[in-house]
């Protein structure tokens, strides 16, 4: 089944990875070349599905379709898929698994348009974590004195059918639970740690009462 990678959604999330991992291999010392060789080449197909399929609990991740980036910088099919999941490593090499509703929403994030309206509630898998993003801006890429930089171990992202459901939902990832990220924006989705959050350089954001 190739209904992924036939996709809008993943055209656009996969287009801009492939931008970024072009350039990553003309110059391979810049930061976030976790996904290229010492040589500067990409890693073999195995080692990417491995990494990227650890994102995903196994039974979801044996039959999910894989992306990877080719020795020419282009996005390609690794493994085809048949339960409706993408699994891939983002820019910095982080791997992600994604449901059709959070496939869709990464298009829109990716070409900054307004998130189509779940039909049911999306679930992203991310069980090995990530290198860090701002829990305020949506295109942040780095972290800066107010836009609240937070590194998260392994975590669950879900996607509401509603945003109103993340009303009662805190952004203060400090407190051992789920939270909002990016609150306030098209983009918000609950934060689900499935570990004890590591310590932050950011200072947690005081809550509106």
């Amino acid at each position: 089944m190739r209904k992924i990678v036939a996709s809008l959604s993943a055209v656009l999330v996969l287009t801009a990875v492939s931008t970024m991992a072009q350039d990553k291999m003309k110059n391979p010392s810049k930061p976030g070349h976790e996904g290229m060789t010492k040589a500067g080449g990409a890693q073999s197909d195995a080692a990417v599905i491995a990494k990227a399929t650890s994102a995903a609990p196994p039974d979801i991740a044996r039959n999910a379709a894989v992306m990877g980036t080719g020795a020419d910088g282009k996005m390609k099919e690794l493994r085809a898929g048949t339960n409706g999941w993408m699994c891939m490593l983002d820019l910095v090499g982080d791997s992600m698994c994604l449901d059709k509703e959070w496939q869709a929403w990464g298009g829109a994030w990716m070409s900054k348009k307004e998130p189509p309206k779940p039909k049911t509630v999306g679930v992203a898998y991310m069980l090995k974590g990530d290198k860090g993003a701002s829990n305020t801006d949506p295109y942040a890429t780095k972290p800066t004195a107010d836009n609240q930089w937070v590194v998260s171990g392994p975590h669950i992202m879900l996607l509401p059918t509603d945003t109103s459901q993340l009303d009662t939902y805190p952004t203060d990832w400090t407190k051992g639970g789920p939270w909002v990220m990016w609150k306030g924006t098209p983009y918000a989705h609950i934060m689900v740690p499935t570990t004890s959050m590591a310590k932050s350089p950011s200072k947690a954001p005081a809550e509106k009462k």
